[in-house]
């Protein structure tokens, strides 16, 4: 289980401010690097229950870095994909759609 951050990129995707997802790993972030990694601007938007281990890191300026300590393809299918992966293609077609239009903004330069 995790609890996720409200407003965070994860919370947007799940909907849901505590979600289940499987883990297969035996490796955590070290608590020792936790405030230096937040003076780097890291943001941990989901936690374990106990609130001691993160389960989810974001970079809030940057439009899809989300981070997990579980594996979010066990869950996804051909049809209904795992809440994370909609939301980084979510995100890479508005990053698109962004680049497109402020390059229609930008006027070509005319060769003399």
């Amino acid at each position: 289980e995790c609890k996720l951050e409200v407003g965070s990129k994860a919370h947007t995707a799940y909907g849901s401010g505590t979600i289940s997802e499987r883990h297969r790993h035996r490796y955590e972030v070290n608590n020792l690097y936790l405030e230096d990694l937040k003076k780097a601007g890291a943001k941990f938007t989901g936690m374990s229950p106990s609130g001691q281990l993160p389960e989810i890191i974001e970079l809030p300026d940057h439009p899809w870095f989300v981070a997990v300590q579980f594996h979010p393809e066990f869950k996804s299918k051909p049809l209904k994909s795992h809440p994370l992966f909609a939301g980084f293609v979510g995100a890479a077609v508005e990053r698109r759609s962004e680049r497109q239009n402020s390059d229609q903004a930008t006027p070509t330069p005319q060769p003399r």
